[in-house]
């Protein structure tokens, strides 16, 4: 798979006028095609291999939150990155998440071409599935080289996305307690 994307950065290259055999472009495109497909490895990921078993037994009914998670993904629509936090608060129903999963959960859908919205959604939806808990609730915020690089180029925009489920959808007080915790450095 690398030797064809290589060949297609190379052919990108020539499209941009560029000599792909010049000193400093010679082996570009198999850097490229690396760079790429370890940007996009999510899609070889799956949820079970992830988590590996960990989810351990608790009496634990309160908040737990992971927070300042930080990722990188690539846009879908213009293959630039963007780059930010994310910020995982679950209600545990018995059983708890080790604490790295979670993050790694997060790299998972982050590393597939993505556009924010769905990527706080995945990791929402993710989180609920594994725990089973009696709400999720995900928080990304993200600077976008989309907006900042090109077009509009601002470069102090920041996104900001929210999924909500369970009781943090249902319950305002809860959905509060988490917004003031992320905010509170």
């Amino acid at each position: 798979m690398c030797e064809e994307i290589s060949k297609h950065y190379r052919e990108i290259l020539v499209g941009l006028g560029e000599d792909p055999d010049r000193e400093g472009l010679v082996d570009t495109p198999k850097r490229a095609a690396k760079a790429m497909q370890y940007l996009c490895n999510g899609y070889e990921k799956n949820l079970d291999d992830i988590v590996n078993g960990a989810l351990f037994e608790s009496e634990s009914d309160e908040m737990v939150i992971v927070r300042d998670i930080e990722l990188y993904s690539l846009c879908e629509h213009h293959l630039l990155p963007f780059i930010g936090k994310a910020h995982v608060a679950y209600i545990p129903t018995g059983k708890v998440i080790g604490l790295s999963k979670v993050a790694r959960i997060v790299d998972m859908f982050a590393r597939r071409l993505q556009i924010q919205e769905n990527l706080t959604r995945q990791i929402a939806d993710a989180v609920q599935n594994v725990t089973g808990a009696a709400g999720v609730a995900v928080v990304i915020e993200a600077k976008h080289m989309c907006m900042m690089m090109r077009g509009v180029e601002k470069q102090n925009s920041v996104m900001t996305s929210s999924a909500m489920l369970g009781v943090f959808r249902n319950s305002g007080t809860t959905r509060q307690e988490f917004l003031q915790l992320i905010r509170s450095h």
